[in-house]
């Protein structure tokens, strides 16, 4: 079974050790970030520095020339070109690497840029969550991803966000939680109403009526509906999902495609996904079946691993997704394991990976 752990550029250049140190754990592969969103992360076994602060999302090499909505560079880690210094490290130890890409979570580039985001039923925008039903937004994506998978000596990508954003942010200061929202109630504070969603519904202002209606008795304590058609409707339910799901797909192939297009063969393209489609987030809700078909695999938390997945054709696999900050959970039956997350764990958390590995 193939294996693979996630870190940050930042774990490794300045800490001659880090590779080695990851190499005798077993794994097979590092995941590397090399455009990621803004984190405060802490660094336990670097040499010289314990807390890193990433002000805002950034790439981890010199970026091209771009033009419109792009990408920003980091200026927290004291190398030009923080990627490759790690990724050289790496597989200088005998580690494959990946490059692990975040697309459409992207606070400081919302804040800038207030169309592109999504706009929920309110009329409010989240910053952090980047639109994917825009045209200007589908295209950066497919570029960032194309640039930022094909990095010297990556032989893989793992794209993350690669699908719809919404409410939940996991920002370090969130206060959204006095009115515990159940899945439904999530899902209607997640739905875009900006100028492309609204075109793209069949009555954008029915819809946006029927939202408001259904979540003004939950800001209330009532219950949350029992699904997104007990909430809006039937009929509504089933317009906005088919939107949502015609976005994904166009934005994920658009994706794909580029780093297709920019890669040499044998390349691996992975998702990070959520196997229920109308889920959003870093996993974003995903047509398996249908994606099965387009990319060599999809990375899905442990415990969200289908029982039963769809036929795929032979290469493409589904791994699994498992934490190990404060020990490793249950191990499911998958194709391949990734671990999250190297660079954060401790000592006795990366003890408990090589003992799995070793095994």
């Amino acid at each position: 079974m193939r294996t693979s752990a996630f870190l940050y550029p930042w774990d490794v250049v300045g800490d001659p050790d880090a590779a080695p140190r990851l190499a005798d754990l077993g794994l097979d592969q590092i995941t590397l970030a090399s455009a990621y969103h803004s984190t405060r992360a802490l660094t336990p076994r670097h040499p010289t520095r314990r807390i890193v602060t990433a002000r805002h999302s950034a790439v981890y090499y010199p970026p091209g020339r771009w033009h419109g909505l792009g990408p920003y560079q980091q200026t927290w880690v004291d190398s030009p070109d923080p990627f490759g210094e790690a990724c050289t490290a790496l597989l200088a130890a005998g580690l494959e690497v990946h490059s692990w890409v975040v697309l459409a979570h992207n606070s400081r580039l919302g804040e800038e840029n207030p169309r592109c985001t999504v706009l929920n039923a309110y009329g409010e925008r989240y910053p952090w969550a980047l639109c994917i039903a825009q045209p200007e937004v589908l295209e950066y994506g497919a570029l960032l991803a194309a640039e930022a998978a094909v990095r010297p000596g990556a032989t893989g990508v793992e794209l993350e966000s690669c699908g719809w954003y919404g409410l939940a942010h996991l920002h370090a200061h969130d206060k959204i939680g006095g009115v515990p929202l159940g899945p439904v109630g999530q899902l209607l504070m997640s739905l875009c109403f900006c100028p492309s969603c609204s075109a793209g519904f069949a009555d954008a202002g029915a819809l946006r009526a029927a939202v408001l209606a259904a979540l003004a008795p939950l800001w209330r304590a009532a219950a949350d509906p029992a699904d997104l058609a007990d909430a809006v409707g039937p009929a509504l339910a089933t317009d906005v999902l088919a939107h949502r799901a015609d976005a994904a797909r166009q934005f994920q192939l658009a994706a794909v495609s580029a780093v297709r297009a920019a890669a040499a063969p044998g390349f691996r393209i992975l998702l990070h996904a959520d196997p229920t489609p109308h889920h959003y987030g870093a996993n974003p809700g995903v047509e398996l079946a249908w994606l099965l078909g387009q990319v060599d695999g999809l990375v899905i938390p442990a415990a969200l691993l289908p029982a039963d997945p769809p036929q795929c054709r032979p290469g493409t696999v589904l791994a699994a997704n498992l934490g190990i900050i404060g020990g490793l959970g249950p191990v499911p039956e998958a194709d391949e394991l990734r671990f999250y997350h190297a660079g954060l764990a401790s000592d006795a958390d990366l003890a408990a990976v090589r003992q799995l590995l070793k095994h």
